[in-house]
């Protein structure tokens, strides 16, 4: 049964709508003040129809128009919430150009759009070319994007390190509780 245009959606219904997985929309509460779903009891989202209009905003905006976690939150700053709620529809008004400084995070480290390490680095690294940006100025993009890509992948090893190193502490609990317990036979 379809519900009504104005009812409230679950994190499992917007997550299939817009695309996502659930830990991605988790993910982006944690990084945009503006995305505040309604919290029930056992902490279960309910998000209203603009929730789900700025989450497909903030999706166009990373994964749409390439832009970093750094770059939509200047967007939604400066050019308000309304405008990354429609930004995704057919006919909307572009947004701005991304600025160097939204590549760049605190620590000096490349921030990108990554919320999942199942994505490939090529998809997160290289943002798409905008719509009407001429070839040359295209092309005079592609070395940064290969120097993301390869910050990216440098990232990802070190990431895939740490995952490795939890999995091993994991076994290692798991193991201890296993000898601590009482076996029946």
């Amino acid at each position: 049964m379809d519900k009504a245009p104005d009812a409230f959606r679950t994190i499992s219904e917007v997550a299939e709508e817009i695309n996502v997985p659930q830990h991605v929309l988790r993910f982006w509460e944690s990084r945009f003040a503006q995305i505040r779903p309604l919290k029930r009891g056992g902490g279960r989202r309910y998000y209203r129809p603009d929730d789900v209009d700025l989450l497909r905003g903030v999706r166009h905006l990373l994964y749409g128009e390439g832009y970093t976690i750094r770059g939509a939150q200047r967007i939604l700053r400066e050019q308000g919430l309304a405008f990354v709620q429609n930004v995704w529809r057919a006919g909307a008004e572009p947004p701005p150009p991304e600025l160097e400084e939204d590549r760049v995070g605190d620590d000096g480290a490349e921030q990108h759009a990554a919320t999942s390490p199942h994505e490939e680095p090529a998809i997160l690294a290289a943002s798409p070319p905008r719509a009407g940006k001429p070839a040359s100025e295209r092309a005079a993009a592609t070395e940064p994007a290969a120097q993301r890509l390869a910050a990216n992948t440098e990232g990802r090893r070190k990431l895939q390190a740490v995952l490795d190193d939890l999995v091993a502490c994991r076994q290692l609990i798991d193991d201890a509780l296993d000898a601590s317990l009482p076996h029946t036979d």
